[in-house]
This record gives C-alpha cells, structure tokens and sequence, in this order.
C-alpha cells in the first residue's frame, strides 16, 4: 500500500506491517483514503479527529449551501395600480433573495374568456421586473389561472422578449335551420256509441213429464 504520514510526506509503498508499525510508534491509526486507488492509499492520521473534522466540513457545506424556493404572487386581471405596485415589490424582494416565483392570474367567472387580459398583465409584471428577472417558464393556462415562473437574471445575461399572447381558436357559427311546418293534428274519432244492453231471456220453465208409455198387447193364439 501506498503511505502517507500525518504531516503528508509521502513514505512511498510499503508492507502493511511496516505501515502500521509506523503508526503505532507516534501512537495514530493507519486509515485507508482511497481504497479504489492501486495500491490502495492510506494514511497515518487521529482517525477520531478526522471523523470530527469530516462531520464538521460537511455541516459548513450545508449551512452554506443555498436551497432555492419558489414563492408565488397572485394577481387578478383588474388589479388596481397600487395593489399591482406592492406585489410587485415583493417579487422583486424574492428574487433578490435568489429564489424564483410563480406569478399567477387568478380567474373568476366570466373573466376566464378574456385570458388575453390575463396575458397582458403577465406582461406587465415582466416588464416591471426584467432588469433584476429571466422568464423560466413561460404564460400558460392552468384551470381557471394563468401563471407564469420567473427565476433571478444571472449577470450578463441577455433580456428576452416576451412571448405572443395565443391567438384564440376560430370557432364557427353555428348553421340556422329553418323549422318545417309540422302537419295539423290529427282529430280525435268520434268516440264510439254503445250498443243496447241486450236484455236477459226469462227464465226456463220445467219441461211437462212424458206420458206413461201403454201396457204391451198379448198375441192371439
């Protein structure tokens, strides 16, 4: 293995005996920095104070590493001059801070077939902020909102223009058919007269008994 002492001097390839007898004489550790190295790198070092101070670096770089949020400001098609004023104050203090936005037209009602008055006020807004802003994301609709994201201008960078508003879809209209006269209703039939009751037969009498039929005649001789 390839040795390092604790003041980085180079001791060169040596047995792992004698690297570690090296060790144990100024009373350190023998820890291994670059295993996938051939040979195998490793150094005579406090192996508890290097834990410490790979603990303690990799505390700094995440203390100082900046994590990048995006905020959101919502606007409304009629947003009045001096509520248009303060939010854009407030996106201009965000991307300041380094963090992108999400500007937002929140759309009520009617106001949803006008998305065109949406668009102009993202405009605005681009205008307001494109010294200090890049478009990140350009206009588009999302439900009944249109938003667009915008991320801090890095320096040097060349402005672009803002996009086109989309030009609406053509919509035909629809064809009028003339309605055809429909045919007279057709009168009720003459509800059909009843017939007469037909009357019940009298009832029937008993027939009379036969007559007796007459004693038989005796033959002559």
């Amino acid at each position: 293995m390839r040795v390092i002492a604790d003041d980085g001097a180079q001791l060169g390839i040596l047995p792992t005996d004698e690297a570690m007898r090296r060790a144990e004489e100024k009373g350190l550790d023998l820890v291994e920095v670059q295993p996938m190295a051939r040979p195998p790198v490793c150094k005579i070092m406090d192996y508890g104070k290097f834990k410490y101070q790979q603990k303690r670096k990799a505390a700094e770089q995440k203390h100082n590493q900046k994590v990048i949020e995006v905020k959101e400001v919502k606007f409304r098609p009629k947003t009045g001059k001096h509520d248009f004023d303060t939010k854009v104050r407030h996106l201009r203090e965000f991307l300041a801070e380094g963090d992108k936005a999400k500007v937002t037209i929140m759309f009520r009602g009617r106001e949803i077939v006008h998305p065109e008055i949406g668009h102009d006020v993202l405009k605005r807004v681009a205008e307001a902020v494109g010294d200090v802003a890049m478009i990140e994301l350009a206009p588009r609709m999302e439900g009944r909102s249109m938003f667009m994201v915008v991320a801090p201008a890095k320096p040097g960078q060349k402005k672009t223009a803002f996009p086109a508003a989309p030009t609406p879809p053509v919509v035909a209209p629809p064809a009028v058919v003339a309605p055809t006269t429909g045919a007279p209703p057709a009168t009720g039939a003459a509800p059909a007269t009843g017939l007469a009751p037909v009357t019940g037969l009298p009832p029937a009498t008993g027939l009379a008994p036969a007559a007796a039929a007459p004693p038989p005649v005796e033959a002559k001789k």
